[in-house]
């Protein structure tokens, strides 16, 4: 339209070859869920009943690094355009008018080294805090490391790293979260499956530092890789970190608080902490959650994120304020470091183990009751008719006469029952016979 109208062609947009290229915005989205989604169904690609074990979870070990080569090569074979990976072609400081190291004074005056301890202070914290959260996340119990934390350790290298990293002007040495939660899940060992539809058990994580001196190996050598890594679209990248953080959610309390609010009662799972916090309670503390985080997010996208670390500091006093609105013990259940599964275990092996224990006495009043039933019916005694005469043809030529007498059942004191037995065996005639009393 605007050359049949003999206009001219103004701004970046509108020039005769572009940049404006159709489709692109349409095939970025595609590689972004097709990322997302093929990473995900290869690293569950261990439970399908295709090919052998060791393939499978070969193809789970390596799934976002497959779904990176395969989606390049389909966006190579496509041809259309996407934005891909800005790198730099030669190795040097990103700006060209300062060398490796930087001067911590410049051409500010000698006060501004004093003034900056303030906004030094709060970087701490936030550091602190980051590096802090991240060892916790990666320590939980249901984890089941074995080897000890090094939380002290990690700290002291954090602190010499960003001492370097400002000398030489480079981003500061953090905790990377989501990275540090995937490497941990990609180390966790399961048990094989032998039953048809039996579910693996998880027995650990292999502990060992190959992988994590490799990654930060390679990812030091990516430097020397930008003619490769240029080919990576960028909508791809973005689909892996989707698929990173999404598997990060599991297990996470909070966000199994947010999806109680959709879900009617019947349909809530068995959640340990739905049993003893009332579910308006529930909701309550997930609000709270929900406001305290989106109002960070603010904070951190305005212009006043140099208090960002104060906000967060902020959270431990509202944290405080909740104990006027829940009980400790409440509080105990919606906001323990414990994680969920275990301490459903634990709940779980509370009952049963007290409902074995009520069992038990039931069946030991029954079996008293039984015991005083027959004490009851042993306390009645034979009277006269206890003598049972038995003739007997022959006896050493001669015919006797046997009677036994049995008197009543008695109880000592070792719990035994004794019976008194007398035999009275006698000739037919008198005086020649002879008694024996016998105690069984």
């Amino acid at each position: 339209m605007c050359k049949l109208l003999d206009g001219d062609f103004v701004g970046p947009a509108c020039g005769h070859h572009g940049p404006y290229i159709p489709d692109v915005l349409f095939w970025s989205i595609i590689l972004f869920f097709t990322t997302f989604f093929l990473s995900s169904f290869l690293k569950q690609f261990k439970t399908e009943r295709y090919f052998p074990t060791k393939v499978r979870s070969t193809i789970s070990d390596f799934a976002v690094f497959l779904t990176i080569m395969i989606m390049v090569l389909v966006d190579y074979l496509m041809g259309i355009p996407s934005p891909k990976l800005h790198v730099p072609d030669r190795f040097e400081p990103t700006s060209k008018h300062r060398g490796w190291l930087m001067d911590p004074l410049g051409e500010n005056p000698w006060w501004t080294l004093l003034v900056a301890a303030v906004p030094a202070l709060l970087c701490t914290i936030l550091v602190f805090m980051d590096q802090q959260i991240t060892a916790v996340i990666i320590n939980r119990k249901e984890h089941k490391l074995k080897k000890g934390c090094g939380y002290h350790l990690d700290l002291l290298i954090v602190a010499i790293m960003l001492g370097v990293c400002s000398i030489m002007g480079l981003p500061w040495f953090v905790a990377a979260t989501v990275l540090s939660i995937s490497h941990v899940n990609s180390l966790k060992v399961e048990s094989g499956c032998s039953a048809p539809g039996e579910q693996p058990k998880f027995l650990g994580i292999r502990e060992q530092r190959v992988t994590g001196f490799m990654i930060f190996t390679l990812m030091g050598c990516s430097v020397f890789m930008t003619s490769v890594l240029k080919f990576i679209p960028m909508p791809v990248l973005y689909g892996v970190f989707l698929y990173m953080g999404v598997s990060s959610l599991k297990g996470i309390q909070f966000f199994d608080r947010i999806k109680l609010f959709g879900m009617p009662a019947k349909h809530q799972p068995d959640l340990i902490y739905l049993r003893y916090v009332p579910l308006w309670k529930v909701h309550v503390f997930t609000l709270v959650q929900l406001t305290c985080l989106v109002l960070l997010w603010v904070i951190k996208a305005s212009a006043a994120a140099v208090v960002f670390p104060m906000m967060v500091l902020a959270l431990v006093f509202i944290r405080k304020l909740l104990d006027l609105l829940f009980t400790k013990r409440e509080l105990s259940w919606l906001d323990d470091l414990m994680p969920e599964s275990k301490k459903k275990t634990e709940d779980d092996k509370k009952k049963k183990a007290q409902e074995k224990l009520h069992c038990l006495l039931k069946e030991e009043e029954s079996r008293l009751e039984e015991e005083e039933e027959e004490e009851r019916k042993m306390k009645v005694r034979f009277e006269g008719s206890n003598r049972l005469n038995i003739p007997v043809n022959s006896f050493s030529g001669r015919s006797y006469r046997i009677g036994v007498v049995t008197e009543s059942l008695q109880w000592k004191n070792s719990q035994e029952k004794v019976a008194c037995v007398r035999v009275d065996v006698s000739p037919d005639s008198p005086g020649e016979g002879s008694t024996t009393e016998t105690f069984l």
